[in-house]
């Protein structure tokens, strides 16, 4: 079997394009995990979830069969870009503004991690119970600006990529931010809930 380490995502997808179908299985290895955990925080429902992620892959090998991609670099970002598109189509669907409930898979639950915390255990339970709040604060957003905190914060976006990825202007996706930072500190307030994490 093709040893594909050391190829590039962009590579791979031309790859594809000409025809080396193990290369697009490559391709689904490296990119699944990270493009499905963007999916789920966004929509928060594991079966629609897999339905969008799946939708996207149709889109990305049908783009790429129709030569619709070419190599700028960033394959990431242009299926990000399809994943977005999917999940937006799917709201627009919905034809409501509810929230699908958060179920124990929503991807927040992986806040906590050994970057954040240590072994001074009093410490580590204030910053879970930090996280847990922050948790379900941001489950109760408006899904653009869920989506916006997500790329800024975890995926570590510039604002002008979140525009591009999002088909908005970055003033659009500032002001998402804003709201959310908003919103996030008004029901911490309004809850008596200390957002900020110990330092030890």
């Amino acid at each position: 079997m093709k040893n594909f380490e050391g190829v590039s995502d962009e590579a791979l997808a031309l790859l594809y394009v000409k025809g080396d179908n193990r290369a697009f299985d490559e391709l689904l290895s490296r990119t699944q995990t990270k493009l499905f955990t963007y999916i789920m925080f966004v929509v928060r429902d594991h079966d629609i979830a897999d339905d969008i992620f799946q939708e996207t892959f149709v889109k990305v090998i049908t783009k790429l069969q129709q030569g619709l991609y070419t190599d700028s670099g960033k394959f990431q970002f242009w299926i990000t870009r399809i994943a977005h598109n999917c999940i937006m189509d799917w709201y627009r669907q919905q034809q409501s503004t509810h929230i699908v409930d958060a179920n124990e898979e929503n991807d927040l639950q992986n806040l906590k991690n050994a970057s954040v915390m240590d072994s001074n255990k009093e410490a580590e339970m204030i910053n879970e119970q930090i996280l847990i709040d922050i948790k379900k604060m941001m489950n109760t957003l408006p899904a653009p600006q869920r989506e916006v905190v997500y790329m800024r914060y975890f995926q570590q976006l510039s604002f002008k990529e979140i525009a591009d990825l999002t088909g908005v202007s970055i003033n659009t996706s500032l002001g998402r931010m804003r709201y959310a930072l908003i919103n996030l500190r008004k029901m911490a307030k309004d809850n008596k809930i200390e957002l900020a994490l110990c330092e030890y």
